[in-house]
């Protein structure tokens, strides 16, 4: 029976990279054996146990043979004869295709070690196919690596356009399709992730809404990139150079869903695209189950992100109706939340990306203007009814807005 580390642990390791999660492949040994040493079965696929000490995963060397559609269309073999070799054939990339022995001595006999030098994602086997995941897997891959100087090999991503052009796509889950998407979305560059998916076609396969923005023009005074795909990139790239969460991330990808929706004659304007896209981000939301939390900040940006834009022209009433729209003030992490997509949208334009922002101070200083002003800095408080008490508040918050706004406009 012999231990080897594979896989990303190895990789990193090699790139001088944090090491995250280590996994262990046994060759040699029987599901019996690691049971009587004290390992804890945990695999319902194929044999994986958990070490008893270190509880980290320890998986029995196998095989897998194609029997069917999708990632769930595999049989596998273990047993003391499947070999090392063997077990690494099965894996996506060479670069992952790499194990280290007890002693540290490196095995390569894919030559992952070749392509982490040359810096290229290569698969390892043509065996890549048989699995649609992995188009979604390499373009996170690509996503993770790219400011590393990293690429995928041309036949390679031949492959993954060729798995997109024979359906295989059609055979994952929504829940997979989202896992890999939101992993991509934290990577250092979730926008090589869409740019990837684009190339292989599988960007209009599973996210069609995002896939139409590519090629649609915008008024190039407003956006030097004109192209409405580039600026979601574009976002997406500042969203990571400021470190935004991942809703923060997805809501960004989606907030501009309406206008692929523009009637050509229209172009390149894009009227009530903020209108527009909402149902967009909704029905995608829906398809993949996207989180509730997601969701909403998403459709909250993508309808109310021009009116950040403007803010500052805002009489202190109409001021006070958009706090209240975006819920500011018993939701002020999400708040913030909003107003970080809507300088990403802003400064994901061309040649803008540090342009200033100050909506956003200017904005956020409203909000915490109003949330100064409380139900008991009403004189009357004990003679007004809920409605009434409503009412008188709002009348305080937006007189202290129109003051706010007076103040901002004479020290600018």
């Amino acid at each position: 029976m012999k231990t080897y580390l594979v896989g990303g642990a190895v990789r990193d390791a090699l790139l001088g990279k944090p090491v995250k999660d280590r996994d262990w492949v046994i060759v040699g040994a029987t599901p019996e054996q690691l049971l009587q040493l004290g390992y804890t079965a945990v695999g319902k696929d194929f044999p994986v146990f958990l070490h008893p000490q270190s509880h980290e995963e320890y998986a029995l060397a196998r095989t897998e043979r194609k029997i069917g559609s999708g990632y769930h269309g595999f049989s596998c073999e273990t047993g003391t004869h499947i070999s090392l070799e063997q077990d690494l054939a099965r894996r996506d990339l060479t670069i992952n295709a790499l194990a280290q022995d007890e002693f540290g001595t490196i095995i390569d006999p894919y030559g992952g070690q070749a392509d982490l030098k040359s810096k290229i994602l290569r698969h390892v086997s043509p065996a890549f196919a048989e699995d649609p995941l992995r188009v979604l897997r390499v373009a996170r891959f690509a996503a993770r690596y790219a400011n590393d100087g990293f690429s995928i090999a041309p036949e390679t991503l031949n492959l993954m356009q060729d798995i997109v052009q024979q359906g295989e796509l059609a055979h994952l889950s929504a829940e997979r399709i989202w896992l890999e998407t939101h992993k991509a979305l934290g990577e250092n560059r979730p926008d090589v992730y869409i740019e990837v998916l684009q190339q292989c076609g599988a960007l209009q396969a599973l996210f069609p809404e995002i896939a139409q923005l590519f090629g649609v023009p915008q008024r190039a005074e407003y956006h030097p990139e004109v192209d409405t795909g580039i600026h979601i990139l574009l976002c997406l790239r500042v969203a990571a150079r400021d470190n935004l969460s991942t809703r923060v991330r997805f809501a960004i990808l989606v907030h501009d869903l309406g206008k692929g929706l523009t009637p050509k004659e229209q172009l390149p304007r894009h009227i009530h695209h903020e209108h527009t896209g909402v149902p967009l981000v909704n029905t995608l939301c829906q398809r993949y189950k996207v989180p509730r939390d997601y969701q909403q900040l998403a459709e909250m940006v993508c309808q109310y992100h021009l009116d950040c834009h403007r803010v500052v022209e805002l009489q202190a009433k109409t001021l006070w109706g958009n706090l209240q729209k975006l819920d500011a003030i018993r939701r002020p992490e999400r708040f913030i939340e909003f107003l970080q997509a809507c300088q990403a949208d802003a400064q994901g334009r061309l040649g803008l990306e540090h342009k200033p922002y100050p909506q956003f101070d200017y904005f956020k200083q409203a909000q915490h203007v109003v949330a100064q002003i409380t139900p008991k800095q009403l004189d009357n408080l004990g003679q007004l009814n809920g409605l009434e008490i409503g009412h008188a508040l709002g009348a305080l918050r937006i007189h202290a807005l129109h003051e706010f706004k007076q103040k901002y406009l004479t020290q600018s």
